[in-house]
């Protein structure tokens, strides 16, 4: 997801070179959970931290930083309300707009990375045979919004270094699969104006009317620069699968499109929704999304271990205590799936199999990721990737940010009760939690997921990004 509002701060401030923290964070602290099969889920205090473009930096004297400034530049702390960001337990809401300096309604869209509970380096998920299970509120992201939740391949330390010393803890070291250009790269000056590439899992992202997920790998681990022809995506030569050519989107509403050169905000996907069932996920659907549902996604393996290969991401949905199964889409020769698995991709994603296919992602996996939560419309695109035409009951003019900030200012996506463990150990009646903290109850239902669904695919990045 390219970002508009952190790319506008990114150009506005000057190749420097060393970021030296000057005040301190006040990291809003975000409860997660670990779970096990056998042991519950247990509380972990994590916080959250900006993105450091979010974040002043500047010289001693307060004036803005230039190429010639030598290694004084300095990063202060953000404050997380200004910023749009309310953490309160287990739950954190993201704003896209917020009244500022005597001005009213100035997209903020924030970007935040979970930390460890040490706070100063960020939480490693590695998801191999695990599944990630959080509650998300969309009821207040109309058309043409985007509230995602995605991993990427981000160095756990946020590239800390003598030349950046600021690290994680100031929210250095951002990556993604579409190898985005700043003005630093992991902390440190990017003279050569590179892109810091890397995988990139995108878990959720959606709205009140469409939603999808998309794993995105890279042929290298962690970040990397990236220069001419390695920037782009693997079938045209580079080294990440920028485009998410393997997508399956069970929303009511997604259609095929076929991403250009010049709107990168589209993606081929072999894969509509809307042929399987139109009231899927949507305001009083089977998913009904003017009310909070949990959203389960699990990273099965060849062997049901962590050593095994990735060979199938499967979504499940949780409301009112419910399980809901994913809905079942028609592909190729009258075959239909539920999950994203290698005979999906095979059969639709041709380039995703080129790029590496679930044997990369399965390293991408394997190496560990950050967590990422982002909020952010689309000036250039309007978002139509995800919502509009043949991809959702939206259209290009409602989706427009200047609709959206007129009609919605006060638009926002909540997340909550995030957790991350064993296969079935985190949601349902399985989730034995001592804390208060769990989902409701699932009753007996959870018991066969393993078996049930165990043939079809499932299934994207907040980024402009994906």
């Amino acid at each position: 997801m390219v970002r508009s509002t952190i790319a506008a701060v990114a150009a506005a401030v000057s190749i420097v070179s060393a970021q030296h923290i000057g005040t301190r964070d006040n990291h809003p602290r975000l409860t997660t959970q670990q779970c096990s099969s056998r042991g519950g889920c247990h509380d972990l205090q994590t916080s959250v931290v900006l993105d450091a473009l979010n974040h002043p930096i500047h010289l001693a004297n307060g004036t803005a930083c230039t190429a010639s400034s030598g290694d004084n530049c300095i990063i202060d702390a953000v404050n997380y309300t200004a910023a749009g960001v309310y953490t309160s337990g287990s739950s954190m809401t993201l704003h896209m707009y917020m009244n500022e300096s005597g001005k009213i309604n100035v997209p903020v869209s924030p970007r935040v990375y979970l930390l460890d509970p040490s706070g100063q380096d960020y939480e490693t998920l590695k998801l191999l045979n695990q599944e990630f299970t959080f509650t998300v509120d969309v009821s207040n992201l109309p058309c043409g919004m985007n509230g995602a939740l995605y991993l990427t391949s981000m160095e756990p330390d946020g590239g800390r270094s003598a030349v950046n010393p600021a690290g994680a803890a100031m929210g250095t070291g951002y990556c993604d699969a579409q190898c985005p250009k700043s003005s630093f790269i992991n902390g440190a000056p990017n003279a050569g104006n590179y892109g810091a590439c890397c995988a990139e899992m995108d878990i959720w992202e959606a709205n009140v009317a469409a939603e999808q997920t998309t794993p995105h790998p890279a042929l290298k681990e962690g970040l990397f620069q990236c220069n001419g022809t390695d920037c782009l995506n693997t079938n045209m030569g580079g080294l990440t699968d920028e485009w998410g050519w393997c997508v399956i989107i069970p929303s009511s509403f997604r259609n095929s499109h076929k991403r250009s050169k010049a709107n990168k905000w589209q993606r081929n996907s072999g894969f509509n929704s809307y042929k399987g069932s139109p009231d899927f996920y949507a305001p009083g659907g089977v998913v009904d999304t003017s009310q909070p549902f949990e959203v389960v996604t699990q990273f099965l393996t060849t062997t049901n271990t962590s050593s095994g290969t990735l060979n199938e991401i499967r979504r499940i949905y949780v409301q009112n205590g419910k399980v809901i199964a994913n809905n079942r889409i028609p592909y190729g020769n009258n075959m239909t799936t539920d999950s994203i698995n290698p005979a999906y991709c095979n059969a639709t994603a041709s380039t995703f199999v080129e790029g590496g296919g679930f044997p990369q992602m399965s390293e991408n996996l394997a190496y560990g990721m950050t967590l990422i939560f982002s909020v952010w419309n689309d000036q250039g695109g309007n978002m139509t990737w995800l919502d509009t035409g043949a991809s959702g009951p939206c259209n290009a003019i409602e989706s427009g940010p200047s609709v959206i900030v007129a009609e919605d200012p006060t638009t926002s996506v909540t997340f909550s009760n995030i957790r991350w463990g064993d296969i079935n150990s985190t949601y349902g009646g399985n989730n034995n939690n001592n804390n208060g903290h769990g989902p409701g109850n699932g009753g007996g239902w959870s018991w066969g997921w393993g078996k049930m669904w165990g043939g079809g695919p499932a299934w994207g990045k907040g980024k402009g990004w994906w």
